[in-house]
């Protein structure tokens, strides 16, 4: 019997859903939302049932029924730290991010939006490898100051679902290779993956690692400490200045990789070489991404948006090939790891994890 998954991937100015039957993707639909209908919420969370009758309408445009499907998965959103896996969404789960207990995001309505359309059709609804996966070994946390620990957040549910497509590729099992795996987009994350477990990776969503597109990247602190008090910034300032006008952004002009390599390519100095120097702090946290397990890394993996580019995968190739061969998977594929998240559970390859 077809089994078919409904994904849902709500982001800040877009909801993005598929339907999969048996790990087909039979549709794709991206419901735009502008920013005057998003205006007269006045919060995240408000946007809900507005969000949820765009999906219900698709379907039904389309002649589908939550009853046709086996369960609804939703993007993971800003929850405590979890172990890898698909996550059965619970009360818990569903209070936290109403809450917003650890941060509002668009990401949270994840979980809530599935939990309302797998209601309608009485069926499972779940959440695979949110953001804030951690699995950071001890020693990773610790920095020189107490009050200070390293965090884990970063593109788990990409940086994952590449990890267990390279090893079926290779007909291996994900638990048995030790991978590093760069996601390369608006945020840009290095994971070291050994044998199953991200023990080691840049939290993209403070702003570690290296810069990108948007984000300024790990700051000498000192320096850092001295832009905030001679210009007297505020809390949300200094977010905004690490993520979102940091990067190209603050360096070109331009969150678009693409015309940064536009301009690199016309002959533009700067553009050179502030493009040049993003692939160079891409390549020292690959390097580094070896350490926890010794240099003995089966294969480094690009991914992303970025991945694309060939421009960009050429020169990181040149920086890191010495350390393990260089494989090439570009794009995010978010709602195919999202159902496959679920399908696993549904096929029993997995047992479905509870959020307490």
């Amino acid at each position: 019997m077809t089994q078919r998954i409904l994904a849902v991937n709500p982001g800040s100015t877009s909801t993005k859903i598929a339907v999969f039957a048996d790990g087909r993707e039979i549709l794709a639909e991206s419901l735009s939302h502008n920013a005057e209908e998003l205006a007269a919420f006045a919060t995240i969370l408000d946007q809900l049932p507005y969000r949820q009758a765009k999906i219900t309408a698709i379907l039904e445009q389309k002649g589908l029924s939550l009853r046709d499907f086996a369960a609804v998965v939703g993007r993971g959103g800003l929850l405590k730290p979890l172990l890898s896996g698909t996550y059965t969404v619970n009360a818990a789960m569903l209070d936290d991010l109403r809450s917003a207990s650890y941060g509002a995001h668009a990401s949270n309505l994840g979980a809530l939006l599935a939990a309302r359309l797998a209601a309608e059709a009485a069926i499972p609804a779940y959440i695979v490898d949110p953001v804030v996966v951690d699995e950071l070994d001890d020693i990773a946390r610790i920095t020189g100051l107490p009050e200070i620990t390293r965090r884990s957040a970063f593109h788990a549910l990409n940086q994952k679902a590449i990890a267990r497509r390279f090893a079926a590729g290779l007909g291996r099992n994900y638990e048995d290779l030790n991978l590093i795996i760069a996601h390369l987009g608006g945020g840009i994350s290095v994971g070291c993956h050994r044998q199953g477990r991200v023990v080691e990776v840049n939290n993209a969503l403070d702003g570690d690692g290296p810069f990108t597109p948007e984000r300024a990247g790990t700051v000498q602190a000192g320096q850092f400490a001295d832009l905030i008090l001679g210009r007297n910034l505020n809390r949300g300032e200094i977010a905004k200045l690490l993520a979102g006008r940091g990067g190209l952004v603050a360096l070109l002009g331009t969150n678009d990789a693409r015309e940064a390599e536009k301009r690199l390519k016309a002959g533009d100095k700067q553009a050179e070489t502030v493009y040049q120097a993003m692939i160079y702090q891409i390549a020292r946290y690959i390097a580094a991404a070896a350490v926890p397990v010794c240099g003995k890394v089966d294969q480094i993996i690009l991914t992303g948006g970025i991945a694309y580019s060939e421009y960009l995968t050429a020169k990181l190739k040149e920086y890191v090939a010495f350390i393990a061969p260089v494989a090439v998977m570009p794009g995010e594929n978010e709602l195919l790891a999202l159902a496959e998240g679920a399908q696993r559970v549904l096929n029993g390859q997995e047992q479905p994890r509870e959020y307490k």
